[in-house]
C-alpha cells in the first residue's frame, strides 16, 4: 500500500516546484490585475452610452470572459500548483475543464470579433451597416459563448474523450476513452482557427492602411505648393502611425501570450519539459489581465469613459468626438479610418453612417 502511494506521488510531481511556486504566484497577480481591470472596464462600457456600439459590445464580451477566468478559473488553477494536487474531488474535476476551456475559447472567439469587425471597416465600410445591426451582433456574442462551450460538449458527455484528472500533471484535462481523444480537433478548431482569422486580419488592416496612404501621397503630388494638401498628409500620416502602433501592440501581445502555448502543445505533448510548459500556460493566462488594457486603454473615447467612471468631474465626451469630427472629415476621400467606434441608431438598429465618421479617429 505504502509502495502504490510512493508510486502515484512519484507520477504526480514532474513538475519542479519552484516552478510551480512562480505559477501559482502568477495567477493571485493575475487574479488581482484582472479581477479589478476586467469590472472596471465592463463598469465604464455599460454606462457610457456614447458607446453603445459593435465593437463596444465585442470589447464587453472579451472582458466578460476574461473577468470569469480571473474570479472561477484562476483561483482553481493556483490553488492546483500550490498543492500540486486537485483537492475537489472527481466530479468538480470533470466540470472545471469543461469551464476552463470553454471560458478560454469564449475569450478568444472574443478577440476574433473584434477583429473581424476591423477587418470588416477597412476593408468593407459600405456594409458595415448591414453587417452589424443591433440583433446580429447580439446573435454573434451568444453564437462566440455556446459554440464555444458546445465542442466541449461530447467530451463532457463522455461521448468523445473525458474530462478527468491527469495524475502525471495533477491537472484536471481532456483525457482519452476507448483510445479516442478531441485535444487535436479542439485544438484546430477552437484555437487555431481563431489565431489565423486574428493574424491574417491585421495583416490585411495594415496593408490596406498602407495602401490607402500611398493613395493619399499620390492624390497630394500635384497640389504640393497648396499648404492644404500637405496638411492633410502630415495628418494621414500621423493617424498611420497611431493605427500601426495599435495594431503591433495587439498583434504582439496576441502572439506573445498564445503562440508559446501553441508551440509547446505541438512540439512537446509528453511534458518532457514541464517548466517550459509552466511558462507558456502562464503567458496565456496573462491574456485575460491585459486585455483590458489593450483594447481600452489604445482608444480615446474607451479611456474617456474611464475618466467619466472614476473622476467627480466627468469630462465633455460629446466635444471631443466632435473635434475629431472636425479634423478627420476634412482629411476628405482618401482620410485613413483609425478607430471602429460606431454608435447604434435608434430607429433602425443599425449603424448610423454619419456618426460612424464621428468617431474614426483615436
Amino acid at each position: 500500500m505504502d509502495m502504490n502511494k510512493t508510486t502515484v506521488l512519484d507520477d504526480i510531481i514532474q513538475y519542479p516546484r519552484d516552478a510551480t511556486i512562480f505559477a501559482a504566484a502568477c495567477c493571485i497577480i493575475f487574479i488581482v490585475i484582472g479581477f479589478l481591470g476586467n469590472f472596471i472596464t465592463i463598469l465604464a462600457l455599460c454606462r457610457c452610452t456614447m458607446l453603445r456600439n459593435a465593437t463596444t459590445a465585442f470589447v464587453i464580451s472579451l472582458c466578460t470572459s476574461d473577468f470569469l477566468f480571473c474570479t472561477i478559473n484562476l483561483p482553481l488553477t493556483a490553488s492546483r500548483y500550490i498543492h500540486q494536487a486537485w483537492l475537489l474531488g472527481d466530479t468538480a474535476c470533470s466540470l472545471f475543464p469543461f469551464f476552463f476551456y470553454g471560458n478560454v475559447g469564449a475569450s478568444l472567439m472574443s478577440m476574433t470579433l473584434i477583429t473581424v469587425n476591423r477587418f470588416v471597416i477597412f476593408n468593407y465600410h459600405h456594409l458595415y451597416g448591414k453587417i452589424y445591426k443591433k440583433r446580429f451582433v447580439v446573435l454573434m456574442i451568444i453564437f462566440c459563448w455556446v459554440f464555444s462551450f458546445a465542442l466541449l460538449v461530447p467530451t463532457l458527455t463522455r461521448a468523445w474523450g473525458e474530462f478527468g484528472l491527469d495524475k502525471a500533471t495533477f491537472s484536471c484535462t481532456i483525457l482519452m476513452r476507448n483510445g479516442r481523444s478531441p485535444k487535436k480537433f479542439l485544438f484546430v478548431v477552437g484555437f487555431l482557427i481563431p489565431c489565423v482569422v486574428i493574424v491574417l486580419s491585421h495583416a490585411s488592416i495594415i496593408w490596406k492602411v498602407r495602401n490607402s496612404r500611398r493613395n493619399v501621397v499620390a492624390h497630394t503630388q500635384v497640389n504640393l505648393r497648396t499648404p492644404d494638401p500637405l496638411a492633410k498628409q502630415t495628418t494621414q500620416r500621423k493617424d498611420e502611425s497611431r493605427l500601426n502602433r495599435m495594431i503591433i501592440i495587439i498583434f504582439c501581445s496576441f502572439i506573445l501570450c498564445f503562440l508559446p502555448l501553441m508551440i509547446v502543445n505541438v512540439f512537446d505533448s509528453k511534458f518532457r519539459f514541464p517548466t517550459i510548459h509552466v511558462v507558456a500556460s502562464v503567458l496565456a493566462w496573462m491574456s485575460s489581465c491585459i486585455n483590458p488594457f489593450i483594447y481600452v486603454g489604445l482608444n480615446r473615447h474607451y479611456r474617456q469613459a474611464y475618466y467619466r467612471l472614476l473622476c467627480s468631474k466627468p469630462r465633455n465626451q460629446r466635444t471631443s468626438i466632435v473635434s475629431c469630427f472636425n479634423r478627420s472629415t476634412s482629411e476628405g476621400e482618401f482620410k485613413t479610418v483609425v478607430s471602429e467606434v460606431f454608435v447604434f441608431s435608434d430607429q433602425n438598429n443599425t449603424t448610423n453612417p454619419e456618426r460612424e465618421k464621428e468617431e474614426n479617429v483615436v
